[in-house]
């Protein structure tokens, strides 16, 4: 039970409350935040006006204000968190700057420095910027910044130190600078590292020349000349005289720069031809997207690294991709590939069972000797697949080998016969 003077004074509570939550109150205390952040003169100053508006943010959402007569109409609701919205971008605006914010800028040079490809133009147009920036924080700050060179790594380590040391203090800014008594320096410092920022945007990188100014840049067409100059796009040329001077480098350069069909066939031929071990990483890369022209090149090469890659689509089912596949490893040569060979002799495709059985002649393990015995021997198996698996013997060379295969000297078949004569003439050598 409760007497009067209670019941008295849940009336004003809650009168209390209605009257802080009343829109036009509400509107009132916003204009109270808003003058507040306009007099601050400190950090705390507007921790106190972002305190009141994070107030005035929980009461309008805790109000139960009344809803617009039109339908189109903004309700106050809708008012007041529009405003809040404003004047907390006000708040931001109002904040600062800070040493932090100088600090973020320059760390982004120094790592802009260190990791960017300058032109040759470029380079000494980046490192100015720099130096303009550190001339200007020790004239800032009456210290000295100087780079221990004029290199960029060291330039970037320089800038590193003057973020470094505005944040976290120093023998040049004890404690680091504050953002109310050190707000002019800060200001200075800013703006003399948003004038690095825009250096460092205008310096010439590596990316910004065309295809054919990075290659020009790279000597790429030193050894053209007007009396080779014989096709068209020059490029050509260019790799024509690559390929007769055995400059598989050169070649792979262009085969990175230039994507039309055009140059890439043309670059993929040469470096086929050249079968050269430069060209391997490039071709390795690429032959794990299936491209059966690097697969070609990498059967060239000859380098064993490829193999691990290659078995793995000696099984695709996709015949085209098996037979060069197939012939690439045999022209490697590892006997690591020949477990996976063997077993594409009992693919459903003779074309692909045919080559399994000289790509298996080729490498010369003579663990391959029964198998392709076994094929030789099967009066069911394609003419084309025995006489694949007979010119493998007389590949592989050894007796057993040559054996094998002379048995077959009066085939059914004329190509088995063949190979079976030259199996007899090596063994009776």
């Amino acid at each position: 039970m409760s007497n009067g003077d209670d019941e008295n004074a849940e009336d004003a509570d809650a009168s209390e409350e209605t009257t802080a939550l009343d829109a036009d109150t509400l509107e009132s205390r916003l204009d109270d935040v808003e003058s507040a952040i306009e007099a601050a003169e400190t950090e705390a100053d507007l921790d106190d006006a972002e305190a009141d508006l994070d107030s005035v943010e929980a009461d309008v959402e805790a109000a139960d204000l009344p809803e617009p007569e039109e339908e189109d109409e903004e309700s106050r609701e809708e008012q007041l968190t529009s405003r809040i919205e404003e004047l907390r971008g006000a708040l931001e605006e109002a904040r600062g700057p800070y040493a932090e914010d100088v600090q973020d800028i320059l760390d982004e040079a120094a790592t802009k420095l260190r990791e960017t490809r300058w032109t040759e133009d470029g380079e000494p147009d980046a490192a100015t910027a720099a130096e303009t920036f550190l001339d200007a924080a020790g004239e800032e700050l009456d210290a000295d910044f100087s780079a221990a060179s004029d290199e960029l790594e060291d330039l970037a380590a320089a800038l590193e130190d003057v973020g470094e040391t505005i944040v976290e203090g120093g023998s040049a800014v004890e404690g680091g600078l504050d953002p109310d008594e050190d707000a002019e320096t800060i200001d200075a410092l800013l703006e003399a590292a948003e004038e690095l920022e825009t250096g460092l945007e205008d310096a010439e990188e590596w990316s910004d020349l065309t295809v054919v100014e990075q290659l020009r840049a790279e000597g790429f067409y030193d050894r053209m000349n007007s009396e080779n100059r014989k096709d068209y796009p020059p490029e050509l040329t260019v790799i024509r005289v690559a390929e007769s001077e055995n400059d598989p480098e050169r070649i792979v350069q262009a085969l990175e720069k230039f994507e039309s069909d055009f140059m890439q066939e043309n670059c993929i031929d040469a470096l086929r031809r050249l079968g050269s071990e430069e060209a391997f990483d490039i071709m390795h890369e690429r032959a794990q997207k299936r491209n059966r022209p690097e697969i070609e090149v990498l059967g060239k090469i000859g380098d064993e690294r490829a193999v691990d890659t290659l078995v793995e689509y000696v099984d695709s089912g996709n015949p085209p991709l098996q037979k060069v596949t197939l012939r690439a490893l045999g022209e490697i040569g590892s006997e690591d590939a020949t477990q996976a060979v063997a077993n594409a002799l009992a693919d459903e495709q003779s074309v692909v069972r045919s080559q399994a059985a000289r790509a298996l002649g080729l490498i010369g393990d003579t663990r391959a000797i029964d198998p392709l015995s076994d094929v030789l021997g099967d009066e069911s198996e394609e003419n084309e697949v025995r006489a694949s698996a007979a010119w493998a013997l007389v590949q592989i060379g050894t007796e057993l080998a040559l054996e094998a295969a002379a048995e077959y000297d009066d085939d059914r078949a004329y190509t088995v016969q063949v190979e079976a004569e030259k199996a007899r003439d090596a063994s009776a050598a």
